[in-house]
């Protein structure tokens, strides 16, 4: 559809009260039509579901729709994956997150979000207490984006599901995440995908702790098995994990 595409649809969804479900995925979008989608976004308090997933949007359509997210009255639901947000535009994305009181799930999967990203995650993750899902697979982030996640995560009581595999976070940024939950009682998080990395001793540990701590916590990782404990609360192994949400983007 490109640019005038969005122009097109921008200009209907500006009217339209009925639609509440729109899925605009592989339509080369890019950053002059976020302009437009952004108008749609803002002023539309209908649609509930939105997928902009394998688009070109860039750095510059991550400003323009962060705003948009943040002044968002109606979205649930905002599939974003399969783009080119990268650092500065990730985070500016993710900014709108912190403002936003109505989005549930968010998949931004398979862009470059990087540290500067993660960081940004982190500090919506304390703000936001909506959120339910997010799915962060495959965004380049590594040890220090993940202590930034596990930073909001260590605050956030609403988020469900999260899914970090694909990153190269190593067990250091794993172990991380799992002392946030640890160090939050009152976590919501019912469904963790930790990449598939070497199992050491102190995550085996973790694991297990973090699992006596939340017994019903579905915890996916893969790695070397040898080191998981063999107790009642064991965890789930799982080398292919499924996308957090029902996201049709997995690979």
């Amino acid at each position: 559809l490109g640019v005038e595409g969005a122009k097109a649809f921008s200009a209907m969804l500006l009217e339209n009260t009925t639609i509440v479900s729109l899925q605009l995925s592989g339509n080369e979008f890019d950053d002059q039509a976020a302009k437009y989608l952004a108008d749609a976004i803002t002023a539309n308090s209908k649609v509930e579901i939105l997928d902009l997933s394998y688009n070109m949007f860039g750095d510059k359509a991550g400003e323009i729709l962060g705003t948009a997210i943040a002044e968002n009255i109606g979205l649930k639901e905002l599939k974003i994956s399969w783009n080119h947000f990268h650092s500065q535009g990730a985070a500016a994305l993710v900014k709108g997150l912190g403002s936003n009181i109505f989005l549930k799930v968010l998949d931004v999967s398979y862009n470059g979000f990087g540290n500067s990203g993660a960081a940004a995650l982190g500090e919506a993750l304390k703000a936001n207490n909506v959120l339910e899902e997010l799915n962060v697979r495959n965004n380049r982030i590594s040890v220090e984006g993940a202590l930034h996640i596990a930073a909001g995560l260590k605050e956030n009581k609403t988020l469900k599901r999260l899914n970090m595999t694909r990153n190269p976070i190593q067990s250091e940024g794993c172990c991380g995440v799992l002392k946030a939950l640890q160090a939050n009682s009152g976590t919501g998080i019912e469904i963790l995908d930790l990449p598939d990395i070497p199992v050491n001793k102190e995550l085996a540990d973790l694991c297990d702790a973090v699992k006596i701590l939340f017994p019903n916590l579905l915890l996916r990782h893969g790695g070397n098995t040898k080191l998981q404990r063999k107790s009642q609360l064991k965890v789930e192994l799982c080398s292919q994990p499924k996308v957090a949400g029902n996201s049709q983007n997995a690979v």
